[in-house]
């Protein structure tokens, strides 16, 4: 299988999480899961560029909520 058709097989996915007034939008990119995911800062412009070359899933706001929810429960549990 060639790389091209792996990387087809991998869902991508995005969540926006702020649109700055000088144009950048801030974001979570994911592969695969979207509780794993890294931060990033684009201008809008190469933003879209982006989603569209890595056809990207965007996640709703439920979701968004949900995994904020998760995140908090690891966050505040007690060892």
């Amino acid at each position: 299988m060639s790389a091209n058709q792996n990387s087809a097989l991998t869902k991508k996915y995005i969540r926006v999480r702020n649109r700055t007034a000088k144009g950048f939008v801030e974001f979570d990119f994911s592969i695969d899961d979207p509780e794993l995911y890294v931060e990033l800062i684009l201008p809008e412009t190469a933003f879209k560029e982006f989603c569209e070359h890595n056809a990207v899933e965007w996640l709703s706001p439920e979701e968004g909520k949900r995994l904020d929810a998760d995140r908090k429960k690891w966050r505040t549990s007690v060892s």
